[in-house]
């Protein structure tokens, strides 16, 4: 199409940060490509950046702000004040002006700390938003609101890769480049379905495979990444802390760690050595014991001793994070690269890959309970989501500010979650659509999306990218709004533009950001600069010495607990199934935006559950209920494959309808409370329709 004006800016999907062209003509987008010189996209673009960018023309926009009609009946005051600038859109809701929303959310809001106190309002952020807002809405929530409750949906994925990586080498966050994929000799991913969920990723490490043969995938099903795999390990559910420890093992008893890296830069190796010799678990011999998975007493050994020999990278995600040990095996991770010296230097380091697009931002701008911005100590440490919940039904939190996250589709256990929402006394929610969450809210304001609107967003490998507007919208950011409800509630913030809270950030978390102005991201679209970012950016970690109190990496080990799934094998009786959860490609995680994208949602319409061959005479219906003492999920389709193990299940999450996380309960991680999203035995329910 002639005339086609072309904008640079960021994706708005997940971690990977993919640089993109807006094609734009008469204020509207018609196509979007990545440029070939782009350092993150190279060029090329997943079907959801490349196709999933109609969700902006949707009719289920939110456009006007809504005040819910129950919510007035049961608050006369504030309905008798500001009844008169409202028009009736249905049975449920009033629409009105951001000013009267904003004003009925103060007014409620003053109401409910006079009677409660100050932490009686938590507040939680999604990833979605750009650093300037999630910096906004925690300084507003700690400072105004005086509450240390806020939180964000990092504490559904990698919370346990920053509590761990903390933990060891002082720095929660991937260590290199992307393109350190194409410096180092060997590759093992572990709990990461790379190909569907970070595929520009994949794509370096599938170069990579094809040309050298050197990577190991790590995964309890037959992932497409296996295909080029030099090592295709398929494991018991919630083995990752026994397999790492048994890498561990390999690599101190055969005598392959870097001796010289660990005096010079670690501590505690003593320590390590002589738990994991003594540990039963830590022989990989113990896999011996576990019928159908005897192949990896060896295997697990030749992945040690390759990663050890080689400049090596390890990538994982979410199915490490989202067990009970998630922290621990991410330490046990952070041990294995302080032992053989893989981290601070080119091709060799550790990559969590982060989910959503600013997950690895709003940390960074203090959007959890216990930091600050710049991962400082705050006054007050708040509870996390989970603990949240839990006082929410005791009486203790009495109302939620939710910004760019579905609480009540994300989180586990739904059911006890919707319960205790509905002990609330007030619910805010903006979003870009009514969610799930939006049947629960008393207001409910729309917002621009991140094609609308500029803003830094951080992505997986730290790097920053300043998102510009591709299309014009009259709807304001989230930073906007939540600077009229600040506003309102006393606060002082007055910001003219997001580069003004940004220029702030830059002062509160000059650790990380001070170089980082906006002029040097508009000059640096086709490459984030990694943080920290000072005169330049910095694009390996660690090189000298870890962002320890003492410059030291710390060697910390928890030894495996025998449990569930692999408990049964090695006492013969596993009986039931095991679930296990995932994304697709075509979607998005709450699929709010791509459900919105025809071509997308037409890939993938409905959740399906995926279920071994070798247990097809079991279901003997195309529908079924999976249950557990928690709840069930609605009808899902099944269709068979030869990817899975025997008693082991497959299903994604995407749609809210499926209610799959209605049968998680509240076991989490030990240390972080993550949900065990990657592992629950289920019951089968046969449909007969």
């Amino acid at each position: 199409m002639k005339n086609m004006e072309l904008i640079d800016s960021v994706c708005t999907y997940c971690g990977v940060g993919c640089d993109i062209v807006g094609h734009v003509k008469d204020d509207k987008i018609h196509k979007i490509s990545a440029r070939r010189e782009g350092a993150v996209s190279q060029g090329k673009l997943c079907i959801k950046g490349s196709y999933g960018f109609d969700f902006l023309d949707s009719p289920r926009r939110l456009r006007t702000p809504r005040i819910r009609k129950s919510f007035l009946d049961k608050n006369p005051q504030i309905k008798a004040k500001h009844i008169d600038k409202m028009i009736s859109l249905d049975d449920i809701w009033y629409e009105s002006d951001i000013d009267t929303a904003t004003t009925i959310a103060a007014e409620k809001l003053k109401q409910i700390q006079q009677e409660y106190g100050r932490k009686s309002i938590c507040c939680i952020g999604g990833a979605r938003s750009s650093c300037e807002s999630g910096y906004l809405f925690q300084k507003f929530t700690r400072h105004t609101l005086g509450s240390p409750h806020v939180d964000n949906c990092a504490r559904v994925c990698h919370s346990p890769s920053l509590k761990g990586m903390k933990t060891t080498i002082g720095e929660g966050a991937a260590t290199n480049h992307y393109d350190d994929i194409y410096k180092c000799e060997f590759i093992v991913v572990i709990g990461s379905n790379t190909t569907q969920a970070h595929p520009i990723v994949a794509n370096r490490m599938i170069d990579m495979a094809r040309k050298h043969n050197n990577l190991a995938v790590i995964d309890v099903r037959e992932i497409p990444l296996h295909k080029y795999a030099k090592y295709k390990a398929v494991v018991p559910y919630e083995a990752n802390l026994l397999i790492l420890n048994m890498m561990i093992f390999t690599i101190i008893d055969e005598g392959l760690f870097d001796e010289e890296f660990i005096k010079k830069r670690t501590k505690d190796f003593l320590q390590l050595k002589e738990s994991i010799l003594n540990d039963p678990y830590a022989n990989p011999k113990y896999f011996q014991k576990l019928t159908g998975y005897e192949s990896l007493a060896v295997m697990i050994p030749m992945i040690a001793r390759e990663y050890a020999s080689k400049n090596s990278m390890i990538f994982w995600g979410l199915g490490i994070t989202e067990h009970i040990d998630g922290s621990y095996a991410v330490m046990a991770l952070t041990n294995l690269a302080l032992l053989t010296g893989n981290i601070g230097k080119e091709g060799a380091g550790l990559m969590p890959l982060r989910g959503q697009n600013n997950v690895q931002g709003v940390c960074d701008m203090g959007m959890l309970p216990y930091f600050d911005p710049d991962y400082q100590p705050p006054k007050e440490v708040g509870l996390m989501m989970p603990q949240l919940v839990n006082g929410m039904l005791e009486g203790e939190i009495k109302a939620v500010l939710n910004i760019g996250e579905d609480l009540t589709h994300i989180h586990p256990n739904l059911n006890k979650v919707q319960k205790a929402i509905k002990e609330l006394e007030f619910v805010y929610v903006q979003d870009l659509f009514a969610t799930d969450i939006a049947q629960y809210a008393d207001v409910l304001i729309g917002v621009k999306s991140a094609y609308e609107k500029t803003g830094v967003y951080v992505n997986a490998m730290r790097g920053l990218s300043l998102s510009k507007p591709i299309v014009s919208s009259d709807l304001l950011d989230d930073w906007e709004i939540l600077q009229i409800l600040d506003n309102k509630m006393g606060g002082n913030a007055s910001y003219e533009s997001s580069e003004d809270i940004w220029n702030e950030v830059r002062e509160v978390a000059h650790n990380r950001f001070s170089g980082a102005s906006y002029a040097l991201l508009k000059d640096s679209y086709k490459e984030p600069v990694q943080w920290p970012v000072h005169k330049f950016g910095t694009k390996i970690l660690h090189t000298k010495e870890f962002n320890t109190d003492d410059g030291l990496g710390a060697f910390v080990y928890h030894q495996y607990k025998l449990r569930n799934m692999i408990k049964e094998i090695v006492e013969d009786r596993l009986t039931g199934y095991y679930l296990t959860t995932g994304r697709t490609l075509a979607h998005y995680n709450n699929a709010a935006q791509t459900t919105q994208s025809h071509k997308l949602n037409k890939r993938y319409a409905e959740d399906v559950l995926l279920v071994c061959r070798h247990d097809k005479d079991a279901f003997s219906t195309d529908r079924v209920i999976l249950k557990t003492a928690f709840g069930e999920t609605s009808p899902l389709t099944v269709r068979f494959t030869d990817k899975l193990k025997p008693k082991t299940l497959f299903v994604t999450f995407h749609h809210a309808r499926s209610k799959i996380n209605n049968i998680f309960g509240d076991e989490s991680d030990e240390l972080i409370l993550t949900a065990a999203f990657k592992s629950v035995k289920v019951d089968i329910v046969l449909c007969h329709e």
